[in-house]
């Protein structure tokens, strides 16, 4: 989604200011939390992390810039949860269930399975079609500009770069969000040289690396 989540390449910002942050990994407490339920409710399966990053790519830009990371997560998680009916409205601002029809079909955590949701899932699926790309092969991304949710960036759009590593099948982002399927997409690892993206001024000794599905790619046509 061309959305301001979508921030790489863009100028204006300044520079990244590291954090002193004395050995502590949240600012406060309460994030801590977030990050819990956050992990809890992808454990449960009510949602998975394409649709947790496109209803992050939907919050407004004043909101989206004006908002720290874990309060992005805060309201995303609120926002998702009232479109798929974990809780309604009125169980939100009473802060208490009032129907207790939460899903029998979600899985709940349990001490045991903590460690499972720092465990980054399996998303490679098995297929019949051969890739349509080889390592060594010079592709150019395509022009996207896209409502729904999609993983390759704005600065990476329209560049030529070259096949350098094949992943497997994974998991089309795209298609999950956009109607829920898998679909899953043969992905590349796609290396573009430092002026392809940034322009003849950036350094010569650059080059970026882009993992790429293959809907996002075609061949470069020449004259």
């Amino acid at each position: 989604m061309d959305s301001m989540h979508d921030l790489g390449g863009m100028e204006g910002f300044g520079p990244v200011q590291p954090e002193d942050n004395n050995g502590s990994v949240f600012h406060a407490p309460w994030e801590g939390r977030v990050l819990g339920l956050q992990r809890a409710i992808l454990y449960s399966e009510a949602w998975n992390i394409d649709v947790f990053r496109h209803a992050q790519e939907r919050i407004h830009p004043i909101e989206y810039l004006s908002w720290s990371y874990y309060e992005r997560w805060t309201h995303t998680l609120i926002a998702t949860a009232l479109e798929r009916g974990l809780f309604s409205l009125d169980e939100f601002r009473a802060e208490v269930s009032l129907t207790g029809n939460l899903s029998e079909s979600l899985k709940v955590l349990t001490v045991k399975g903590v460690d499972k949701t720092f465990v980054r899932g399996n998303f490679e699926r098995d297929g019949i079609h051969d890739p349509q790309f080889s390592v060594g092969d010079l592709v150019i991304t395509k022009e996207l500009h896209v409502n729904g949710h999609t993983r390759l960036p704005r600065y990476a759009r329209d560049k030529i770069g070259t096949i350098i590593a094949i992943r497997g099948r994974h998991v089309f982002p795209d298609a999950v969000v956009s109607h829920g399927a898998e679909n899953p997409q043969w992905l590349y690892t796609v290396e573009f040289e430092g002026c392809e993206v940034w322009g003849e001024a950036s350094d010569t000794t650059v080059s970026n690396l882009v993992d790429a599905f293959e809907p996002y790619l075609s061949r470069p046509e020449y004259d």
